[in-house]
C-alpha cells in the first residue's frame, strides 16, 4: 500500500503557525511579487475568494473582511516542509519527497504490525503537536487512487484525516463521487478529449477496456487508467525529473534599460541551472522571453522570445548565462517599458557534463564543479548568497516586490522570533 501525505493549504498554515491570532479567520498568501493568490484557507474562500485572484481586484473584498495578507516566502515554507516531511520519516522508512507540501509514503510490511489508518493517524497527530500544521493522508494500492483518497480526508472530516481505499467496492464508489478533472494525470486536453468521447467520471474512464484506452491516448494515460484500476505503474522519480525547467517573474518596478533586463536573465538563468543540477540533468536549449504590461494599455505593448541551441547539453552556470546574455541582445528593444523576463531550458538530458570533440568550451568538468560549488554555499548560507556579477545584488529596481513578507524564523538567525513572557 502507499500513502499520500498532503499539507493542507500548506503555505496559509505555515503563517498561522508563526501567527497563532488568526486561528479560524481568513489567511491569503500571494504569488510573487504580490500579484495573485496561490494559497488560502477555507475562511478565505466562504468570502468568494479563489487561488489565482488577481491581489488588486479582491484587495477591497480583503480588507472589508479582514482577511491576513502575506506575501510568499518559499524560503520559510521550505524550511517547514523539511520538519513536517523528518517527522514523516520517523514514522515510515521509505518515503518520497513529490512536492514542498506532498510527500509518498511506502506501507508495504507495515500491515503486519500496524493497523494503517492508526498508524498515519498517528503521525497525522504527531506533525499536528509539533509543527501545528494540518495534514491530509490516502492510502491506497496505487499513487493515483491514493491522490483520490486524500483528496476525500480532506474534504470529509469523518475520515480523521486518513481515507484508505482498500477494497474494489470503496475504489468504484471513490471514483464514481470524484471528478474527472481533479484526477492526478488527466490535463485540460486529456480531460476536453474524455469529454469529446463521452467521458464525464473517472468510473466511466476506469471502466473502458485497455485496448480502447491505448487506441485513442498515449502512454501517461494509459497508466492513468492502469492506476486508476489498482494496477501501480507510476514512477514519479520521472515526473519529478522536469524536461523543461522556467524560471520568470514579474518585476516589482517597470525596467526600460538593456543591463536591467540582463541582471534579471541572469538571476533567472542561475536558478534555473540550480535546480537542472540538482536533478542531475543538463540542457541543450536555452530560450530568453521579455514583455511588457499587457494591463498598461496606455504604454507600448511588446514581448519577444529568442532561442539558442547549445553544442552540447550543459548544466554550467556560465555557458548558460553567456547565451542568456546573447538572447537579451536579441530580444531588446528601446524604449519599451519591461514587466516581466524568463528563462527555459529545454531539450533536457541525464548527466551533468558531456563532451563533444571540437568543444569551444574548455575545461568543462571545472566549470560545473565551480557551479556545484556555488549551489552548496548557498545552500549554506542562504539563497543567492553567491552569484554571477551580472545578476546584480538585492536592491535591483527589478526584484519582486513583498509587501506582507514574514521574517525567515526557521533560517536566519537575525530574524528569529523572539518571545516576550
Amino acid at each position: 500500500m502507499i500513502a499520500l501525505a498532503d499539507c493542507n493549504s500548506f503555505f496559509a498554515s505555515v503563517e498561522k503557525v508563526f501567527h497563532p491570532g488568526l486561528k479560524g479567520k481568513p489567511v491569503c498568501v500571494l504569488s510573487s511579487n504580490d500579484g495573485n493568490i496561490v494559497a488560502l484557507t477555507a475562511e478565505a474562500k466562504a468570502l468568494g475568494l479563489r487561488r489565482g485572484d488577481p491581489f488588486f481586484k479582491v484587495k477591497d473584498i480583503m480588507e472589508k473582511n479582514g482577511v491576513a495578507v502575506f506575501s510568499g516566502n518559499l524560503m520559510l515554507y521550505a524550511a517547514m516542509s523539511k520538519r513536517v516531511q523528518s517527522i514523516m520519516r520517523r514514522t515510515v522508512e521509505h518515503t518520497e519527497c513529490y512536492s514542498i507540501d506532498e510527500q509518498f509514503l511506502y506501507l508495504d510490511g507495515y500491515e503486519k504490525r500496524y493497523d494503517l489508518v492508526d498508524l498515519m493517524r498517528g503521525m497525522v497527530r504527531q506533525i499536528a503537536l509539533w509543527t501545528d500544521i494540518p495534514v491530509s493522508v490516502g492510502i491506497a494500492r496505487t499513487k493515483t487512487l491514493a491522490k483520490v483518497a486524500s483528496k476525500f480526508a480532506k474534504q470529509y472530516k469523518g475520515y480523521g484525516g486518513v481515507c484508505m481505499i482498500d477494497s474494489d467496492e470503496k475504489r468504484r464508489k471513490a471514483l464514481s463521487m470524484f471528478e474527472l478533472a481533479d484526477v492526478w494525470g488527466i490535463g485540460p486536453r486529456a480531460f476536453a478529449k474524455l469529454g469529446e468521447l463521452g467521458i464525464t467520471a473517472p468510473l466511466q474512464f476506469a471502466d473502458k477496456p485497455g485496448e480502447w484506452v491505448r487506441s485513442h491516448f498515449h502512454k501517461p494515460l494509459y497508466q492513468t487508467w492502469m492506476e486508476l484500476n489498482g494496477y501501480p505503474c507510476i514512477d514519479t522519480a520521472e515526473i519529478i525529473r522536469r524536461q523543461t525547467i522556467t524560471t520568470s517573474r514579474s518585476f516589482g518596478k517597470m525596467i526600460s534599460s538593456k543591463e536591467d533586463l540582463k541582471a534579471s536573465v541572469a538571476s533567472f538563468a542561475a536558478s534555473c541551472c540550480s535546480t537542472l543540477r540538482g536533478q542531475g540533468s543538463s540542457a541543450s536549449c536555452v530560450s530568453v522571453f521579455a514583455c511588457s504590461n499587457r494591463f498598461r494599455e496606455d504604454l507600448p505593448q511588446y514581448g519577444n522570445i529568442a532561442t539558442q541551441k547549445l553544442s552540447t547539453p550543459s548544466a554550467d552556470t556560465l555557458e548558460i548565462t553567456a547565451a542568456a546574455m546573447e538572447l537579451v541582445e536579441r530580444i531588446y528593444r528601446p524604449g519599451i517599458l519591461f514587466k516581466k523576463s524568463g528563462v527555459i531550458l529545454s531539450d533536457i538530458v541525464s548527466g551533468c557534463c558531456h563532451h563533444i570533440l571540437f568543444d569551444t568550451v574548455t575545461r568543462r568538468e571545472e566549470r560545473v564543479e565551480l557551479s556545484e560549488t556555488l549551489d552548496r554555499m548557498n545552500h549554506k548560507y542562504g539563497l543567492k548568497t553567491v552569484g554571477l556579477a551580472v545578476a546584480g545584488g538585492d536592491n535591483e529596481v527589478w526584484k519582486n516586490k513583498k509587501e506582507h513578507l514574514t521574517p525567515n524564523y526557521l533560517t536566519d538567525i537575525d530574524q528569529i522570533m523572539t518571545v516576550q513572557i
